[in-house]
């Protein structure tokens, strides 16, 4: 990881001409603005200012300024860029004009989040399995729906036509730090799957959202559209995302679980966002009840028999902004340890419940929730109450 030092002696070093500032959105929608290499010791110091009136999500009563601060451990080259002139990335902290982190923004609030689980002396880690499909797009660049395969599950060359973008995919990623654990072919035609090793809940939401912009950009470049969207085709395989918690005290791991099927259904809202993603859940391969297994693997929660320390939550997709799922999501689990829930006994209360089955109806029970209202900022709520985001 970089320093302020480091990242300035970087960009003369590698010749740095171009520097995108990111940050999200409330859906967690990736934003940037552009600056110059001269630019960036002002950015470190005092910011750039930027129009909030025009972020989803973000608190339109208040009147003051925002600015965007870049934060230098998370530097990354683009790799798919000239090397003529080098373009890197650095996503940003935001603050107001008096230089306090603004509340609205979801990655300052995993960032509070992970905090507290240092307080309490407890690691947790994520690891994420993303599910896309590929589509060819026409002359105009517009996606056509249509596959670029009509492989399934696992399979390889030449059914498999995905292989050399993964691949190429995979090595962007690794350039830029990322760590890819496993690739392959998914059950859907043109599906694909790409597995990240596990880190910290931030770095791992992080690596989540540059994942995104990695796989677009690297499809467009090969003329395709990558689409993450929860059921890009009616009567095949949705697509999902698989988060694996890793919690460093195995002990508390059935509590932490039971914490989070007591919840589940207030945060689905925020797991699941847009109208597709019903067409997702509650079908072929997607999970419906309310329950954790540890043989099922299509179940809300999985809990192998062969590891104590972690457990595999399957309802998320890609709509989601992975830092308010995990904060959510370790938010609940720590409800489920300072209540000592015992797993078996949430699990037959809960009988045969099942996860909402409409937007309207996670809506509805977020709306309602003090778990909800307690950790997640009324602008925010208010947005995903308002409409989903349909930018996928």
């Amino acid at each position: 990881m970089f320093n302020k030092e480091e990242c300035l002696r970087f960009i003369e070093e590698e010749n740095v001409k171009f520097i995108r500032l990111a940050f999200f959105d409330a859906f967690g929608n990736q934003k940037n603005i552009a600056i110059q290499p001269d630019a960036l010791p002002k950015a470190f110091e005092k910011g750039i200012s930027f129009d909030r009136f025009n972020i989803k999500g973000f608190d339109i009563k208040g009147k003051e300024d925002l600015f965007l601060f870049p934060d230098p451990s998370t530097l990354t080259i683009l790799p798919w860029r000239s090397m003529d002139g080098a373009v890197i990335r650095l996503y940003c902290d935001i603050k107001d004009a008096n230089g306090n982190l603004y509340c609205e923004d979801t990655r300052n609030l995993l960032k509070e989040a992970v905090m507290g689980l240092r307080s309490r002396k407890l690691n947790i880690d994520f690891a994420t399995q993303f599910e896309f499909y590929l589509f060819h797009m026409d002359d105009n660049g517009v996606s056509t729906k249509t596959p670029i395969d009509h492989g399934s599950y696992m399979d390889v060359f030449p059914k498999d036509k995905g292989e050399n973008i993964r691949r190429e995919i995979c090595f962007s990623l690794s350039d830029m730090g990322l760590e890819p654990k496993a690739s392959h072919h998914e059950k859907g035609p043109g599906q694909n799957e790409i597995d990240f090793r596990k880190n910290d809940p931030l770095q791992a939401a992080d690596d989540a959202q540059t994942f995104k912009w990695v796989v677009r950009s690297v499809a467009s470049l090969h003329g395709l559209e990558a689409d993450f969207s929860p059921k890009p085709l009616k009567d095949k395989p949705g697509n999902g995302v698989r988060v694996q918690v890793y919690l460093s005290e195995p002990s508390k791991v059935k509590s932490f679980i039971a914490g989070i099927l007591v919840h589940i259904e207030e945060m689905t809202l925020f797991f699941n966002p847009c109208k597709q993603s019903y067409d997702r859940l509650n079908h072929e391969g997607a999970p419906k009840f309310v329950v954790c297994s540890s043989i099922l693997r299509n179940q809300l929660i999985r809990y192998p028999q062969y590891r104590q320390d972690m457990f595999e939550c399957q309802s998320l997709d890609s709509t989601s902004n992975p830092y308010l799922s995990y904060m959510l999501l370790i938010y609940a689990g720590l409800d489920g340890i300072d209540s000592n829930l015992d797993l078996e006994q949430v699990q037959k209360h809960y009988i045969d419940r099942t996860l909402p089955s409409s937007l309207k109806e996670a809506m509805d029970l977020a709306s309602k929730s003090d778990f909800i209202k307690q950790y997640v900022p009324e602008s925010i709520l208010k947005t995903y109450l308002n409409g989903s985001d349909e930018d996928f």
